[in-house]
């Protein structure tokens, strides 16, 4: 208690278990203690399945903990969780809006839950409207909304009443940098003006280095806890960068050197790769393949301590890491056009999703699909795939006129979805044999393609588990699987990471570059600006229009120059839409 008042959380040794439908027990929290100043900002970081979400939903009382104790606000849990649910505010992943209702509607329902009075939503309404920018936006249907615009809405609904702590359970994935940093725009005011206890959990690490305290979680086990700048610390006299050979693209580099095993991470950065090593004070160049690559000392940031955190804890426990992939080039990019769109064009009544677009992809190429949400970008994604006719112009995917063949260009491609399309309710087996059936793969090809899938993916273990019970990790890898069973010649891929934490990210992309020196043609939505710095070219679409083309490089020159600091590939992404919609807004 500091003056007089209670601290928002107190956990000394939480405890929660949970039992698999195969009756094994998984541990969620194990023996987590954490405190929560008043007016702060605290970020929960950790990979898929650290215990992240459950932590949040001990504090808002929606679950009990196995053991240890927990007050909240000065009370008790799990007793006085009816008392802490009147005064605190909590926004899950999924948040409860309703889509049939308008943005209006939906914030009188829940003043209506919370039994706020006339007066006060007069005085709090227009403070969220100002805040969120929803205002011109009251009689919208939620479900009309845009990915960006649902999250604002939900966070208003959630402040309707002024609480006391404020849980916001990764308020920003699968949404847009624009949109993301409108939020946190938000949520920094409501702590550095109200003086607002926020505490957030989140797969983007650049959230957590602006927050007050983070707590680095790992398997249900806190594994640092601190200001930001002590995780970062972690990596000090660490950091480098690596520029590739010419003709080299910096994720192939990226997935070297990340297999490296005195290299702790890896990740491709405006051109060149940020490399963090195993040793401090070691600027020894790398040893790839009988070459040396040197190395160019980095100033540390928060994502490189959270690797380190997190590679130390995994050797420690003998990890035997993620998938296994073969980065040997073989039959990989060339001239051919593996995609040509021209004019394309997609109108849902009067309304044009999609406003004549054009562009190329070469085979074994990764090309990017980027835009802010309701951009056009998934509706685009879905003609390729062969899922949406076009209302115009000309699409030819794998040889495939897809205005008059789709069937015949779908048995080509491969398609991961944003929410992945699996059978929640079927096991890893039964999904990967459904779709190798649904493929048409029969006898001992589809026999050799499921054991293949599940000795890459390292899905065993898993295999009689349903796949809605999945840690997201192996969701995605699976998913991922069943892609890849029928060896397709492109594959689409909506916003594969979404939600998925660093470690997940960085095993995906390599996969990804191993496909594309395969001769594998990769399409991809993206909000991880940093992950289209994995992509040869991308394009940047708003208002189902093309705004830009080009290479991370080409891309990347747009940006706005910043101090001395290197532009970003977010820089760039923000500076060309807010241009364009400047010039759209001119009369």
């Amino acid at each position: 208690m500091i003056d007089g008042l209670p601290l928002p959380v107190i956990g000394r040794s939480l405890r929660k278990s949970f039992r698999r439908e195969t009756g094994e027990v998984v541990t969620a929290l194990d023996d987590i203690s954490l405190t929560v100043s008043r007016g702060s900002l605290t970020a929960l970081v950790g990979p898929d399945g650290a215990g992240k979400t459950t932590l949040l939903r001990l504090i808002c009382g929606l679950m009990e903990p196995d053991g240890g104790e927990l007050d909240v606000l000065g009370m008790r849990m799990p007793r006085a969780a009816q008392a802490v649910q009147e005064v605190i505010g909590y926004m899950p992943q999924k948040f409860g809006l309703y889509e049939d209702l308008s943005v209006q509607e939906n914030l009188d329902l829940y003043a209506d839950l919370h039994g706020v009075c006339q007066e006060q939503r007069r005085i709090t309404y227009r403070r969220l409207m100002d805040m969120t920018d929803l205002g011109p936006f009251r009689a919208r249907l939620a479900g009309k909304l845009s990915g960006g615009m649902k999250q604002k809405l939900g966070l208003a609904c959630t402040l309707v009443r002024a609480p006391a702590l404020l849980l916001l359970d990764e308020p920003t994935v699968g949404v847009d940098p624009l949109s993301r940093r409108e939020l946190w725009e938000i949520v920094l005011e409501l702590v550095r003006k109200d003086g607002l206890t926020v505490v957030v959990s989140t797969a983007y690490l650049d959230e957590a280095e602006r927050c007050d305290h983070a707590v680095v979680m790992h398997q249900g086990r806190v594994l640092a806890q601190g200001a930001p700048s002590d995780v970062t610390a972690r990596a000090k006299g660490r950091t480098y960068l690596a520029a590739p050979s010419p003709g080299m693209p910096a994720r192939s580099l990226q997935a070297r050197l990340y297999a490296l095993p005195d290299i702790t991470d890896a990740v491709p950065e405006a051109g060149r790769v940020r490399v963090v090593k195993e040793q401090a004070d070691d600027p020894s160049p790398a040893a790839l393949n009988g070459t040396t690559i040197p190395l160019e000392p980095l100033a540390p940031r928060f994502e490189d301590g959270f690797m380190v955190i997190l590679h130390d804890a995994a050797a420690a426990a003998a990890s035997t890491g993620g998938m296994r992939f073969d980065t040997a080039p073989r039959n990989g990019a060339s001239e051919a056009i593996a995609v040509e769109v021209r004019d394309l064009v997609r109108t849902f009544g009067d309304f044009v999703a999609v406003d004549h677009v054009s562009f190329k992809v070469c085979r074994g190429e990764i090309y990017g699909l980027l835009g802010p949400n309701g951009a056009g970008k998934s509706t685009t994604f879905r003609m390729l795939c062969g899922l949406l006719p076009a209302s115009g112009g000309a699409l030819n995917v794998a040889g495939a006129d897809l205005r008059r063949a789709r069937a015949e260009a779908r048995q080509r491609l491969g398609y991961v979805a944003q929410k992945f399309s699996l059978y929640s309710q079927l096991s890893v087996d039964e999904n990967l044999d459904f779709f190798a059936s649904a493929y048409g793969l029969r006898g001992s090809r589809k026999r050799e393609r499921i054991d293949w899938a599940k000795e890459q993916f390292e899905l065993g273990p898993f295999s009689t588990l349903s796949s809605g019970l999945l840690p997201g990790g192996f969701r995605q890898r699976l998913a991922m699987a069943t892609a890849l069973l029928h060896e397709p010649d492109i594959l689409f891929l909506d916003e594969p990471t979404s939600g998925a934490d660093p470690l997940a990210r960085r095993e995906f992309w390599c996969r990804i570059t191993a496909l594309s020196e395969q001769g594998v043609t990769v399409i991809v939505t993206t909000h991880f600006m940093e992950e289209a710095e994995y992509c040869d070219r991308l394009v940047i679409l708003d208002a189902g229009r093309k705004l830009a083309e080009g290479t991370p490089s080409e891309i990347r020159s747009r940006a706005r120059p910043e101090n001395d600091r290197r532009p970003t590939m977010e820089d760039a992404f923000i500076a060309i839409v807010e241009e364009a919609r400047h010039e759209r807004s001119i009369p």
